[in-house]
């Protein structure tokens, strides 16, 4: 099997660059709270996330049941979904961070 290092990592800054657009257009995200397009976004990105994790899982998983030897790749992937993890966190503190912000200003 083949790993193609850059499709995966132009794979993952894709989806880091449309959480970080999320996160960095407040007035965006307070016009699209009413709508419920955030709510979809994030919910697509979580939905992401979890198919990486559960492909990491079933990777891992065949590594120590002896049907795969690709371990490079199960480490790869494994990395993937821990990369994505890392920055949906980040990319939702920064949201309730802002949310905070805006709760606490005086009207």
């Amino acid at each position: 099997m083949t790993i193609d290092a850059s499709a995966i990592q132009s794979d993952i800054l894709a989806q880091f660059s449309q959480l970080a657009a999320i996160a960095d257009e407040p007035a965006t995200i307070a016009s699209n709270a009413a709508t419920g397009e955030i709510s979809s976004s994030f919910a697509s990105a979580l939905a992401n996330v979890n198919s990486l994790q559960n492909q990491a899982t079933s990777q891992m998983q065949a590594i120590e049941l002896g049907s795969s030897d690709d371990l490079t790749g199960a480490m790869l992937t494994s990395q993937k979904a821990s990369l994505s993890f890392s920055t949906l966190v980040q990319v939702r503190n920064k949201v309730l961070s802002g949310f905070d912000d805006i709760m606490t200003m005086s009207l």
